[in-house]
């Protein structure tokens, strides 16, 4: 009998100072090993997934690793690079790549096309430009993360891989649209997909990995409004959809953020893991996730020596009811409020949707979110919710209420009110498009939004008209005048975007050395898809 194989991975996903967890995916169950630890694998609806938490490394060392099943070592394949774990050490710099959006498609025309050349053209993946750059670096100056900010799967818009799958399944899909995702089956190819790769996989299991999910890990415009979600809840494929979405980010993207103490202190995670079959219990956790937020937290923590890495989530813990609109409950509030402080060296914030819009997109959402509530009458507010789902109208700033509750917390902690101001607090996003860097005007601490996205799925030439176009100053002074109409208070702080905006493919990185803090873009530029490459657009110093 064949020895067990790796389906998918191994993804090094938490890296501390002397810990790391492993995650993979096998074809059946088996004891996972990795420098010594060991793991069972659990079972979901059939899939074996194995975690393995790796302690008693020593700090600010690369620890190379392979990985055996039942005894019998299968990674690094033959021939293949070994990969390694480089534990936090406080005498170098942090480097945290980082953005969003990848669309998993072949890396062969007409894919490898602009939009404008082709309807299938999604140009060059900046993730596999990234991987191809560090096999010609020392590891010295490889990111210590890779910061996920959402959509690392589309739910929604599937390959012609995945559409062939799909079709050989033969499953009732219950009317699901053609070709999308129906169920965790079809999710769990889905990211078989996008993390399969060799040069992906390679860089996924050298440089750990935080992930947060959006819209299209579920559904275009997931949880935008309460109207939505009572439309989208009456299709009848959609409870196995939601179900599907929320255990498979569970078992693929969540587990593997949390650090090695939370883990153990996780009772699902213990319930899982002890289960014969934890089929059931994952479905029943997803069951009550999709209900409403109280079934779990996705927002964590991590600690990168001195810089501490909040991660937000701001898409599955709306609070969405009449008269209450909010990016999160009370108790996930709670905890985010504990989480931003100062007495940390550096502080970062990720957070799929981008906090800091140009500031005529901001108004025209603030706008929009109070006519929806009704500030122009019944017949306005229904308008208001067909245009806001229509324009995707459901970032932080159409969400009144947290916006400025996060821009208090942001300002107390800049002005050194939540302990020592850190050197620099930068917020990190993704989900728009486009990249560009934003300066907020608060006394203290220097505060900056910098966004980039997409790593793969860019704009065709009339979407990005329509970009430059909406921060532009005579829309802006349209969408203000508007927000004034509808009695929409005045932000409770004041920015500007000073670098940007960029419509590539493209990848991000802020640097964090000392009290300094430096941003950096690159843009993987339309080419030969078999010689992928990272130019850069931006270099901007955020904290000297």
């Amino acid at each position: 009998m064949q020895p067990p194989q790796l389906r998918l991975g191994p993804l090094l996903r938490h890296v501390g100072e002397r810990d790391a967890t492993i995650w993979v995916e096998t074809d059946r169950p088996c004891r996972v090993e990795v420098l010594g630890c060991a793991a069972r694998t659990f079972t979901v609806s059939g899939h074996h997934y194995g975690l393995v938490v790796v302690e008693g490394l020593e700090p600010g060392g690369t620890h190379e690793y392979g990985v055996a099943l039942d005894g019998v070592e299968v990674w690094p394949e033959p021939g293949g690079s070994r990969s390694a774990i480089r534990t936090l050490g406080r005498d170098r710099p942090l480097r945290i790549a980082f953005g969003s959006c990848r669309l998993a498609a072949p890396h062969a025309p007409p894919w490898s096309l602009t939009k404008d050349q082709h309807d299938k053209g999604r140009e060059i993946d900046a993730l596999v430009a990234l991987a191809v750059r560090m096999r010609d670096q020392a590891p010295e100056e490889w990111p210590e993360l890779l910061l996920l900010l959402g959509d690392q799967v589309y739910a929604d818009e599937v390959s012609p891989a995945t559409a062939e799958f799909i079709a050989r399944r033969g499953a009732d899909r219950n009317g699901a649209p053609a070709g999308e995702v129906a169920d965790f089956e079809e999710y769990c190819h889905l990211y078989w997909e996008a993390w399969r790769p060799p040069l992906i996989r390679w860089l996924l299991s050298t440089v750990p990995t935080a992930m947060i999910f959006d819209d299209h890990d579920v559904h275009d415009d997931w949880n935008t409004s309460e109207a939505w979600t009572r439309e989208i809840r009456r299709k009848p494929w959609w409870k196995e959809r939601i179900l599907g979405a929320y255990a498979s980010y569970w078992i693929y993207q969540h587990i593997g953020n949390l650090a090695p103490a939370d883990l153990r202190a996780d009772t699902l995670f213990a319930r899982v893991t002890e289960a014969e079959d934890a089929t059931e219990i994952v479905r029943e956790f997803a069951g009550r996730a999709e209900v409403g937020p109280s079934a779990g937290q996705w927002s964590y923590r991590r600690s990168l020596g001195g810089t501490r890495l909040v991660v937000i989530d701001s898409r599955a813990g709306r609070v969405l009811e009449q008269g209450r609109r909010d990016m999160l409950d009370e108790e996930e509030w709670a905890w985010v409020d504990a989480q931003l402080t100062g007495d940390v060296d550096h502080l970062v914030i990720g957070t799929s949707l981008p906090f800091l819009l140009a500031t005529g997109m901001h108004d025209l959402e603030a706008w929009n979110e109070a006519v929806a509530d009704g500030a122009w009458g019944g017949l306005a507010a229904r308008a208001a919710e067909r245009l806001r789902q229509t324009l995707d109208l459901e970032h932080w700033a159409a969400f009144e209420r947290s916006f400025t509750r996060l821009a208090g917390m942001l300002s107390e902690v800049a002005a050194g009110r939540r302990g020592r101001p850190p050197a620099s607090i930068v917020l990190l996003s993704g989900d728009v498009h486009h990249a560009y860097v934003a300066e907020a005007g608060l006394p203290g601490a220097p505060v900056a939004q910098v966004v980039c996205s997409p790593f793969r799925n860019p704009l065709d030439t009339r979407e990005r008209r329509f970009i430059k176009l909406a921060q532009s100053r005579p829309a802006a002074a349209i969408a203000g005048w508007l927000a004034r109409r509808a009695g929409v208070r005045p932000a409770p702080m004041s920015w500007r975007i000073t670098d940007g905006p960029w419509f590539d493919n493209q990848i991000g990185e802020l640097t964090i050395d000392g009290t300094r803090a430096e941003v950096e873009l690159s843009k993987s530029p339309p080419g030969d898809p078999g010689s992928p490459r990272l130019e850069r657009v931006l270099q901007r110093t955020i904290a000297d």
